[in-house]
């Protein structure tokens, strides 16, 4: 699964977005070393050159507090390298860039070729001041920590946080994106973000656009929409076209040919109470008993419908819960993903972002009614909402949640499946560019650049620095992947 494209979703009022595209101060130039850097597991490295840029926390207090963030460097293999290199942006929000792409770098070896690739840990995620919470990494979308609990767990991580979260949101960061721009001694620079990192590079877009070459977004947050609320919503539709492949799958219907019902009748045991299972350690093959709840089904299926891999396991694991009384499996997989996220995600800058720019339009953005027909329910909406009446909320401009009008080139990617950012979203972005071409990509979902057709069209475009002559016949050959019929793997 591409975790790293997971997504979501005034210190008193609202921020002029004059204040927030005031010139940057002159900076100086940042010194890079040459270093290694590493994804969260230490499994794979990369050589690079790294610095600490400083900035202060508040920049309205250029004399106040000082926060440093962590800036690697990829370089180009080219001898003369192209000068506009491409920046590449996280999800989440609350993952740092580093971490994220750094198992990710080969998808963008065509671009590599010619130009850095460079990578900014937002302030509050990885190596920039990291805000963390010592609460369950989905404590806000459990319907086993009450709104009271979730007040107080938010209290106690606040007093212990080393920065002031009102100052980690992403009309803030964007100015740390361009300063860094500038100590690099870049001139423009390429746009990717992915999932939350699409936000972000819009929102560049809007604020630098004489400084923005080319912006790719994979996954796409529209600003216009609170996505908390629709999460759920979006959630049960992917699983709901789960089920209408395996149907329309002459060998995956005949083994699971009910599978709404089995759905929901493992939803409905889980409701009565946990099943206790036992599960293997996977590396050293100790037995322990877990309670499977109803949070990992909703974990599982929620988090294996981001990656059409992960997806075609989904009708065997619903199965042998409901037709087996195997739970295992369904546990093994939502504790694999939960502590995948408890890594990456850095939970305090997480509902800066959201609490800032999401939670203040919940109201309104869906009907509850909806909420309770799908799957996960409106806990993911009281959860932030009781959490977010504690959380400060920090700096959003006037004009962040305002569609953007853009002549900057863009490409736009959008999974068929997707179950946090579907097409729809896509199509709303892509409205604002003068120059566009989004793409639908067929049977996948959270995260198109581990495909060999996107990863030639990225290099395309950005080689170009237009969509005009973009050939995407490519696309038209991807396929879902097939569904797990045992788990020995698929049909051969």
């Amino acid at each position: 699964m591409r975790l790293e494209f997971i997504a979501v979703f005034t210190l008193g009022a609202l921020l002029s977005p004059d204040w927030l595209a005031a010139e940057t101060p002159a900076a100086p130039k940042l010194e890079l070393a040459p270093c290694r850097i590493s994804d969260m597991r230490g499994l794979v490295s990369v050589t690079a050159r790294c610095g600490k840029f400083s900035v202060p926390e508040d920049s309205e207090d250029p004399d106040g507090r000082r926060i440093e963030l962590a800036v690697a460097v990829v370089p180009a293999i080219a001898t003369r390298a192209k000068p506009d290199p491409l920046f590449l942006l996280a999800g989440g929000p609350g993952q740092g860039a580093i971490e994220g792409f750094v198992p990710h770098l080969d998808e963008f070896a065509g671009i590599h070729r010619e130009r850095d690739l460079v990578m900014v840990d937002q302030r509050g995620t990885g190596g920039s001041n990291r805000l963390d919470c010592d609460m369950p990494d989905d404590a806000w979308e459990s319907d086993e920590i009450s709104p009271a609990e979730l007040r107080k767990l938010a209290q106690e991580c606040l007093v212990k946080l080393p920065g002031r979260p009102a100052f980690y949101t992403t009309s803030i960061a964007v100015r740390d994106l361009d300063a860094v721009r500038t100590a690099l001694g870049y001139e423009r620079i390429n746009l990717f973000g992915g999932s939350y990192g699409t936000r972000v590079a819009l929102h560049y877009a809007r604020r630098y656009p004489e400084r923005t070459r080319t912006i790719t977004i994979d996954s796409i947050v529209p600003p216009a929409l609170p996505l908390v609320p629709l999460i759920a919503i979006e959630a049960q539709r992917a699983l709901e076209r789960v089920f209408a492949r395996c149907a329309a799958d002459a060998e995956c219907n005949e083994l699971f040919p009910t599978l709404a019902d089995q759905f929901a009748r493992v939803d409905a045991r889980l409701r009565r109470g946990p099943v206790t299972v036992a599960l293997p350690d996977p590396v050293n093959g100790e037995i322990s008993s877990i309670k499977v709840t109803r949070n990992h089904l909703i974990m599982m299926t929620r988090m294996l419908s981001y990656s059409a891999r992960t997806a075609s396991l989904l009708p065997l694991l619903i199965h042998e819960a409901a037709s087996r009384g195997n739970y295992g499996p369904l546990a093994a997989q939502a504790l694999m993903v939960g502590k995948d996220l408890e890594r990456m995600i850095a939970m305090g800058m997480h509902h800066s972002v959201v609490c800032s720019e999401d939670a203040p339009r919940f109201d309104g953005s869906v009907k509850r009614a909806e909420l309770e027909r799908s799957y996960i329910g409106p806990v993911m909406v009281d959860g932030m909402t009781a959490l977010c009446e504690i959380w400060p909320r920090g700096a959003v401009d006037s004009d962040f949640h305002e569609p953007l009008h853009s002549t900057v080139p863009a490409l736009l990617l959008s999974g068929e499946f997707d179950p946090a950012t579907p097409p729809d979203y896509g199509a709303m972005a892509a409205a604002g560019f003068e120059q566009h071409l989004h793409l639908v990509i067929p049977g996948q979902g959270h995260g198109q650049t581990g495909l060999p057709c996107v990863q030639r069209l990225l290099r395309d475009f950005i080689e170009r620095g237009t969509v005009d002559g973009l050939s995407a016949a490519c696309v038209g050959d991807i396929k879902p992947a097939p569904f797990f019929l045992t788990f020995s793997g698929t049909a051969p």
